[in-house]
């Protein structure tokens, strides 16, 4: 089924509001960690921006539901910390995503999927919750008093409408960026064509870190994040599906100045809490990225981050609330606290471990 009609079939009047507050969700997994790397590397915001614009728009044509973009965060988190440079980023991004692109063609991921058990995927979904609530915490503790005000503002005007609540608060925050920086100022985005060297694609800290990225990407952005969308969208899409997605917008966009993009739990949570129900709220988010872009940069780095921060952990909230539809809470548990120490990927090659040894035991 064409994009336009199962767009058409599945966007009512009635679901439209809620498509435009669900935007939100998604954009405060990403622009917290965007604004970090641009202000702490050679990242560049605008270029960033536009390609997270356009794969919001192609994935929600490609899927017919609001599929999440997110940073590849493992990846992310290195360079903010200092421990692998723009470069490095964006050859662990390229081999990272010509492996994801391999194992989705080949259906290496669905027959992966299938030994994954249930406590599993919901141990993952945990332990995203559980850094994204981390930093929800880290973010609104840099002003503690502008993120009072933005739970105040959530709380009345979540009295009238609990999904505008969140808008409300990207509002405010927007107004005090606005009135920092004096206002928009239109710039074209610059794009051009960089490729890592090989000596920097074959160094043993970018195979590293892309490997890590790959445990998190497989065991998030795959198999748990094809599991939530069918739950709250009844989508078809599968690992596989999600990871050749993956591959195609990383071999792409990065060498064009894009930072290493996939998928995620976390954002399609934060779509659905605020109310996203159908592909318009890609649509919506998209456009929003592409103006940013090239308006208002300025104005993105400029937001207050602490109010930033209460929003994640209002998405923080709805995926740890998914993640305790479970029949085995001892291991999700596990597995969540563990991903939350020790690493997302770390954790779910444990709960593989774990609950076959379950398995085999019971």
């Amino acid at each position: 089924m064409a994009f336009s009609e199962r767009f058409a079939a599945r966007t009512t009047a009635a679901e439209i509001p809620g498509d435009l507050t669900g935007a939100v969700g998604d954009s405060v997994t990403v622009v917290p960690v965007v604004v970090a790397l641009a202000a702490l590397s050679e990242v560049s915001l605008a270029p960033v921006l536009v390609w997270f614009g356009v794969f919001q728009v192609a994935w929600g044509a490609r899927y017919g539901v609001p599929v999440s973009v997110e940073p590849m965060k493992a990846l992310a988190a290195l360079v903010i910390a200092g421990s692998l440079s723009a470069g490095g980023l964006a050859a662990a991004g390229l081999l990272a995503g010509g492996t994801l692109l391999v194992a989705g063609a080949t259906g290496l991921l669905g027959r992966v999927s299938r030994f994954v058990g249930q406590p599993v995927v919901r141990g993952v979904q945990l332990a995203v919750a559980l850094v994204l609530f981390e930093t929800a915490f880290d973010l609104a503790a840099t002003d503690l008093a502008l993120a009072g005000a933005a739970v105040a503002v959530a709380a009345v005007v979540a009295v009238v409408s609990v999904r505008a609540s969140a808008l409300a608060v990207v509002a405010v925050g927007a107004a005090l960026a606005l009135a920092e920086t004096g206002g928009v100022s239109p710039a074209v985005p610059a794009f051009a064509l960089a490729l890592p060297s090989p000596a920097v694609l074959l160094d043993v800290g970018t195979v590293q870190a892309a490997v890590g990225q790959l445990a998190m990407s497989v065991g998030n952005a795959a198999v748990a994040t094809a599991l939530l969308l069918g739950e709250y969208f009844d989508s078809d899409a599968t690992a596989d599906d999600l990871a050749t997605s993956m591959g195609v917008m990383n071999l792409l966009a990065v060498p064009l100045g894009a930072i290493p993009m996939c998928h995620g739990s976390g954002g399609v949570a934060g779509k659905y809490a605020f109310g996203a129900r159908t592909a318009a709220a890609n649509v919506v988010l998209g456009a929003l990225y592409l103006l940013i872009a090239v308006f208002a940069v300025g104005v993105v780095s400029a937001f207050p981050v602490a109010m930033l921060g209460v929003v994640l952990a209002a998405v923080a909230a709805q995926l740890a609330h998914t993640s305790l539809d479970t029949d085995q809470y001892a291991l999700t548990l596990g597995v969540g606290v563990v991903g939350l120490l020790a690493g997302v990927g770390v954790a779910f090659v444990g709960g593989l471990l774990a609950d076959h040894a379950y398995r085999r035991l019971a």
